[in-house]
């Protein structure tokens, strides 16, 4: 069969290599579709924390089964599904206390073991989750989506609370989306007017704000001067998420969705002022997963518009630089199998 490896930063290989065996617990998948991400892009840079190489890439996956043994959710051969890819020991305090999202030691697929941008991969029966009908296409973006439901199930937003995301990717998409089912008034908050209008235009966002020089100034007049009870951050940049707090109303909460491979600064006086409830949101669990087919089934999310753009597996290498491009217009870029 045949993959794609990140052999190094800044360069991808297609090779072939070993079908896998499947092994009792574990199921044969052969992949339909892999969405790319950030943290494929930072990885391609050499910017991805907990990371090493050469590593095959892939995490957002639709697949469809190939081999399957007996299992409670009566899976079989020819069913679509999609892949947790969260691997986790199901022993540590997390695991024990029904968080395996932050296993202790956790590996996830396409970071700390091989992911999914091969034709075939083998993983435990008890990754995946049945497509209840959704199309491939649908079930490869299940996973981006589930990482905004666990950040708003981590929260404590409330119908008729201001949300202000900071970032207009695909994760902070996903949240504002899905905090706009729950009747929250939804604050997109970005550098790139682009992104800001395709919020706007795609997802109807009613409130978007440049993040420029009198941002705070805008929230602050939006939401009557309290500023926003939840601020989410989406981007994983450094001055982004120390901002933050800036944002939040006194006694809200400050999610952090991003990762920033490094130390963040914040100042004590300001957050201690406002009670401030700091909270970091890490991959997404089983329900989340199972919440965010629910809403893709109900037609409650603009599918069409979110993913623009895909390519053949034998056409993605030529294409993933031009993503990472500020201008590129890229929301979610999908690879077919």
């Amino acid at each position: 069969m045949k993959g794609i490896i990140c052999n190094q930063p800044g360069i991808f290989l297609i090779q072939d290599m070993p079908s896998p065996g499947k092994n009792k617990g574990q199921a044969l998948l052969r992949i339909k579709k892999v969405g790319v991400c950030g943290t494929d892009y930072h990885a391609f840079r050499g910017q991805q924390a907990y990371f090493t190489y050469p590593r095959i890439l892939g995490h957002e996956l639709a697949a469809e089964i190939l081999e399957i043994d007996r299992n409670e959710d009566d899976l079989k051969p020819g069913d679509i599904v999609t892949v947790l890819p969260y691997l986790s020991c199901h022993q540590c305090y997390a695991c024990r206390n029904g968080k395996p999202n932050c296993c202790a030691n956790l590996q996830v697929l396409g970071v700390h073991t091989d992911g999914g941008m091969r034709e075939v991969i083998s993983v435990p029966t008890e990754l995946l989750v049945p497509a209840r009908g959704l199309s491939p296409r649908a079930m490869a973006v299940v996973e981006p989506l589930a990482i905004g439901a666990h950040a708003l199930n981590r929260s404590p937003l409330k119908e008729g609370d201001f949300a202000l995301v900071m970032g207009c990717g695909p994760i902070g998409l996903g949240i504002m989306a899905q905090a706009a089912l729950r009747g929250a008034k939804v604050i997109a908050l970005d550098t790139n007017q682009q992104r800001l209008d395709y919020a706007q235009q795609a997802f109807g966002i009613a409130h978007a704000v440049f993040a420029n020089g009198n941002a705070l100034e805008q929230v602050s007049e939006l939401t009557g001067g309290d500023l926003a009870a939840v601020v989410f951050d989406a981007t994983g940049n450094r001055r982004a998420l120390e901002a933050g707090p800036d944002y939040m109303a006194a006694g809200g909460s400050y999610v952090l969705v991003g990762l920033s491979n490094g130390p963040l600064q914040f100042e004590h006086p300001k957050i201690h002022a406002k009670e401030t409830s700091i909270l970091c949101s890490r991959n997404a669990t089983r329900s989340d997963f199972e919440q965010v087919i629910g809403m893709l089934r109900e037609g409650n999310f603009p599918l069409e518009s979110y993913i623009t753009h895909e390519v053949d597996s034998r056409e993605m290498i030529a294409h993933f630089e031009q993503w990472m491009a500020p201008g590129s217009g890229v929301i979610k870029a999908i690879v077919n199998f």
